[in-house]
């Protein structure tokens, strides 16, 4: 019988509290199906199962905190027989009763995992999500997904279990009703931002203490890239179009495939290159708050595929719907406040990642071409790395990869 754990979310988790069962003890369940929604300080997240199997039965009710690491399911693998139910210790006392003088019989249960510290037979969600009188059943992640968007729960069919309301409802009663497009800017669900604060201020701390960084920035040319991506948007509708970021994007991604020493993590004492670059996209969110979920395996996307991910990824940050993996994935990070007027930032390591690298405001300057000196568009590039697994050297080269790319942007 396998286990589904609470994931860790980040090195700064310790325990994240469950909102909500999108599955049922009963059901089947496949490699990366999204089955619970998880309250962070970085917001509600949607976990995913990476083992496929049957849910046997849930060993934690919705509304408790709970450890990175400990079990919140048992997940019954392919082929491995249905476990007994529990006999309630009423029974085994009744059972017992008659022959005093032999030992009580132990059923024949398997165990529940001891770190769990949950009674055998856990309630079913439905009894886990009871409202109280006159509310609808709904969860947290839901209440407040309404309550942002002004949706009255009580006219929401619910399709969670015991007719429970799950954020996907209200989605469907925001298109139904055709409120997307009337209703007022959402805030971002789910998140506490003085917690979150709370929470990236521990971070850096710890990675400023930890981790000997350098810095190094290189300026690149980036005249041909804006000449091609002009000519690349040239016949598509505006909400198809690229913009610069994305070409970026794919720059970095491309150069850290080449420099595994950026892609990866520290743990344990030594360095783990990553086989996949997963790049982490700062991302703003309204009213405050920074985080940087991954796109996953972005060196290998196209142009196109990298935009819709970028813009999908943003759209649900700022709506509080990201998913473990997004948070937990990232090998490294891309930030940028070139919208902001910004020219060079330098970032500071999130950890186990073990580089970050800023993109700044595209400027016009005087730039020698050949023998002469003419404007051109430069943007600044930097990198704040990990000394333990990276130099200087290696950087140097790395920035200088990323600069190949932008300059000969067909090549992405």
């Amino acid at each position: 019988m396998g286990e589904f754990r609470m994931p860790s979310l980040g090195a700064d988790m310790e325990a994240g509290t469950l909102t909500e069962w999108l599955v049922k003890p009963g059901d089947r369940v496949k490699r990366g199906e999204i089955v619970a929604v998880v309250e962070t300080q970085k917001g509600a997240i949607e976990i995913e199962i990476f083992e496929p199997g049957t849910i046997e039965r849930f060993l934690v009710d919705v509304g408790a905190k709970v450890p990175v690491g400990m079990p919140l399911a048992l997940v019954r693998g392919e082929g491995e027989p249905k476990a007994e139910a529990a006999v309630p210790s009423e029974a085994k006392t009744a059972a017992a009763a008659p022959r005093p003088a032999e030992p009580t019989p132990t059923p024949s249960v398997p165990p529940s995992p001891p770190v769990a510290q949950v009674p055998p037979s856990s309630p079913q969600p439905a009894a886990l999500l009871a409202p109280t009188v006159g509310r609808a059943l709904a969860s947290p992640a839901a209440r407040r997904f309404a309550g942002e968007h002004g949706i009255d729960l009580a006219s929401v069919p619910g399709t969670g279990p015991g007719g429970a309301i799950g954020i996907a409802d209200i989605e469907a009663a925001l298109k139904g009703a055709g409120a997307a497009t009337e209703a007022p800017t959402p805030k971002a669900v789910g998140i506490n931002l003085d917690q979150m604060r709370a929470a990236i201020a521990a971070g850096m701390a710890r990675s400023k203490r930890e981790i000997p960084h350098y810095y190094l920035q290189h300026s690149v040319d980036v005249t041909a890239a804006e000449k091609w991506l002009a000519g690349f948007n040239a016949t598509r509708p505006p909400a198809t179009r690229v913009l610069m970021a994305a070409v970026v994007l794919k720059a970095v991604a491309k150069a850290a495939k080449r420099f595994p020493e950026f892609n990866g993590f520290f743990r344990d004492g030594k360095f783990q290159a990553s086989p996949a670059v997963h790049v982490g996209v700062a991302i703003a969110i309204r009213g405050g708050g920074l985080i940087a979920p991954a796109i996953h395996d972005a060196d290998v996307l196209s142009i196109e595929d990298l935009m819709s991910a970028m813009r999908d990824l943003v759209q649900r940050t700022r709506g509080g719907r990201l998913r473990g993996s997004e948070i937990a994935d990232p090998t490294i990070t891309v930030s940028s406040l070139g919208d902001r007027g910004v020219e060079a930032l330098y970032g500071v390591i999130y950890p186990p990642q073990v580089a970050i690298v800023g993109v700044g405001k595209v400027v016009t300057r005087p730039w020698v071409v050949g023998k002469r000196i003419a404007a051109r568009p430069v943007v600044t590039v930097t990198l704040s790395a990990d000394h333990r697994a990276s130099d200087g050297h290696a950087g140097a080269r790395f920035l200088a990869a990323i600069g190949d790319q932008l300059e000969e942007p067909e090549r992405l």
